[in-house]
């Protein structure tokens, strides 16, 4: 018997296997693909190529976005800390390069430090960096780089050299690991943005801090904030090198990109020096986020943890930020998490119900609701919290592969069969694909 038929077997009496089950997390993915050409460069007037248009650049952006926004947990709830981002994120964009772009700011649940933007200005800042910062030039040092990379056209740029633009939209682990973990952070990537924005090279780096630092100076703040910014990167990187590498991976970190800043500061922009860094606006308007520090500090431990899959750490550090704040969506999912690693899906699915309720608008606590439903042979209940997940978050590939899967349990092979030929129709590669296509051969809708 081939583990198809293992899966159509174990569908069929209800008996989901932990193994099965971590296979199903990860199932699924489409892509996109972008004809190249050349462009005049919005910055320096140069020649480059270029492997989008500019609508191709917006429709990326919406098509993906809140995609990945919702793999990062989906904006905080909380609407005066979002508004006064995008406040600043606005009095920059207004000098930049490309003011003409839709450009759109919020800060993610996600506990890792990072901030990543899409190729027409969908900006997403972590919560994790955010609550590190010291003042409102160092934020503004952070969506100034971001903005740095929109106006360069970087993303537009990678696709060009590669000739086809591979974007991730829905439904695959984006660190695409084997090991169990991997499976997991696909319900809720905690290592970034989509592989449309990673790896940038050195120089596409260089080139967005320069912008950036030039576009925060033209809006009025000092260009020391671009110096802060790296500093914290640097000494973060000094105390804990092998995560930060991992979760600033779309930013490569050194020395120099610091030193490069401080030169900028004390000859460039030296005129810069008495502007007001906004210590206290920025204190005043993170305030509600900061207080919850000691949560997110603990979230990022207990993901370390997860990461090196000592799961009891892990449940100890999701534990102490439950206590400390019981209502925070990010720490409920992730322990929902921690738990099914440890096989406890009973508990887990508790937890991912807790998160569903604390922020019912987002989607990823019913995909993960879905998946431990599916494990502890409840398809119906499966594909109530995916059909949830759908309504929220519709065009999610793996999503219409995992509710064909809940309805083929239900003994539904009509309906599991149209979502399987919907899947197929969306994409052909992958175990998933060649499941689908099994079931539906097996059934007589294919030959």
């Amino acid at each position: 018997m081939n583990e198809h038929d293992e899966l159509a077997c174990s569908l069929q009496h209800n008996r989901v296997s932990r193994r099965q089950m971590l296979w199903l997390l990860g199932a699924g993915s489409i892509g996109l693909t972008s004809l190249s050409g050349c462009a005049t460069s919005p910055v320096g007037g140069g020649s480059i190529l270029v492997g989008m248009s500019e609508e191709e650049e917006k429709r990326v952006d919406a098509q993906v976005s809140p995609q990945q926004f919702s793999q990062d947990l989906g904006p905080i709830q909380d609407a005066a800390v979002n508004r006064y981002v995008s406040e600043i994120g606005q009095r920059l964009d207004a000098n930049t390069h490309r003011p003409q772009m839709p450009y759109s700011y919020r800060v993610l649940n996600a506990n890792y430090v990072n901030a990543y933007t899409f190729p027409g200005g969908a900006m997403g800042v972590t919560r994790g960096i955010l609550v590190d910062l010291d003042n409102e030039a160092e934020l503004a040092a952070l969506l100034g780089h971001e903005l740095g990379h929109v106006n360069a056209r970087h993303a537009a740029q990678r696709q060009g050299q590669a000739k086809v633009a591979q974007v991730a939209v829905a439904g695959a682990s984006l660190v695409g690991s084997a090991t169990e973990w991997g499976g997991l952070i696909s319900m809720g990537s905690q290592f970034g943005a989509s592989v449309l924005l990673s790896s940038y090279s050195r120089d596409n780096e260089r080139e967005a801090d320069a912008l950036g630092q030039e576009y925060m100076v033209r809006a009025g703040y000092p260009a020391s904030g671009m110096v802060g910014l790296h500093q914290l990167l640097v000494d973060q990187e000094k105390s804990s090198p092998s995560m930060l590498q991992t979760m600033f991976s779309t930013h490569p970190m050194s020395r120099e990109r610091r030193d490069t800043a401080v030169q900028l500061a004390e000859n460039r922009y030296a005129a810069s020096r008495n502007a007001p860094p906004g210590r206290e606006r920025f204190m005043d308007n993170t305030a509600s986020l900061r207080r919850i520090k000691p949560t997110i500090d603990a979230c990022q431990n207990g993901e370390s943890a997860m990461g090196g899959k000592q799961y009891g750490k892990a449940e100890e550090q999701f534990r102490s930020a439950l206590k400390q704040t019981p209502r925070d969506y990010a720490a409920n999912v992730r322990m929902a998490q921690c738990l099914q690693a440890q096989d406890k899906n009973r508990d887990a699915l508790g937890y991912a119900e807790a998160a569903k309720k604390i922020y019912p608008q987002e989607a990823q606590s019913h995909k993960l609701a879905g998946v431990l439903s599916l494990g502890l042979r409840d398809p119906g209940a499966a594909y109530n919290h995916l059909d949830q997940y759908d309504r929220l978050m519709p065009g999610d590939a793996g999503v219409t592969f995992l509710k064909g899967v809940s309805l083929e349990g239900m003994g539904n092979k009509q309906e599991a069969a149209r979502h399987y030929s919907t899947y197929l129709r969306q994409t052909r590669q992958g175990k998933a694909a060649e499941y689908a296509q099994s079931r539906l051969q097996g059934w007589g809708y294919l030959r």
